[in-house]
């Protein structure tokens, strides 16, 4: 079991770094080649997305060499608080990508409950009662800084559901989003007791790339 247990965090150590520069090396060629301001976005983006992960993955990567989570506790839950702010705004990001692509007539619509659950998550997650650097932070304020999240999500997969025909590059941008919640949520509800759902990420991770990967196209 516990050689198992060492394999699978190399493996988790190597797709991590593999991510991490893969996401890097996008967001450059998004910015390289960002003769559209939508490309100029997504490279924007895409380093958001790893600026924000490597203060999780980083610290996550030296527990996983050194087998000593004590001595990465509190670097462990800083780091999920930036990463947190970050994605939410990394959706933010792709919601000005959609509006530019799709260009609604309701944008105005679309973007103001957007923004406001980007706020609401944003000042959820500041509040000390996550207590983000214990070792087992409360599930119950898990649920709560996640729930303006999901909705925030599932407003961006619907403006990309609803024009998954306009623009054949990102038609599966809003599956992308929603089997990256798909797969967070179980992460979010119940990795406090089944520690084997952390899991999930590596999926929701490559869902991701996923995105990045469509931007190529645009």
């Amino acid at each position: 079991m516990q050689m198992k247990k060492r394999v699978f965090g190399r493996i988790e150590a190597a797709f991590d770094i593999l991510y991490l520069l893969s996401a890097f090396i996008i967001g450059i060629y998004l910015l390289y080649t960002g003769d559209l301001p939508v490309r100029i976005l997504a490279g924007s983006m895409a380093f958001l997305l790893v600026f924000g992960d490597a203060f999780h993955l980083l610290p996550r990567i030296g527990v996983i060499i050194t087998g000593k989570e004590e001595r990465f506790t509190k670097a462990l839950g800083i780091g999920k608080l930036i990463t947190s702010i970050t994605m939410t705004i990394f959706y933010l990001f792709l919601l000005q990508i959609g509006l530019m692509l799709f260009q609604p007539d309701a944008s105005f619509l679309l973007s103001l409950p957007v923004y406001i659950l980007a706020l609401l998550r944003i000042l959820l997650c500041l509040l000390p009662q996550n207590r983000w650097t214990d070792r087992y932070p409360p599930v119950r304020f898990g649920i709560y800084r996640n729930v303006p999240f999901f909705l925030q999500g599932l407003v961006v997969a619907l403006l990309f559901a609803m024009h998954m025909g306009t623009v054949s590059a990102v038609s599966g941008m809003w599956i992308a989003i929603a089997l990256s919640f798909g797969f967070y949520l179980p992460v979010v509800l119940w990795a406090n007791e089944n520690p084997k759902l952390g899991m999930l990420m590596l999926p929701k991770t490559c869902c991701y790339l996923w995105i990045l990967v469509m931007c190529l196209n645009l």
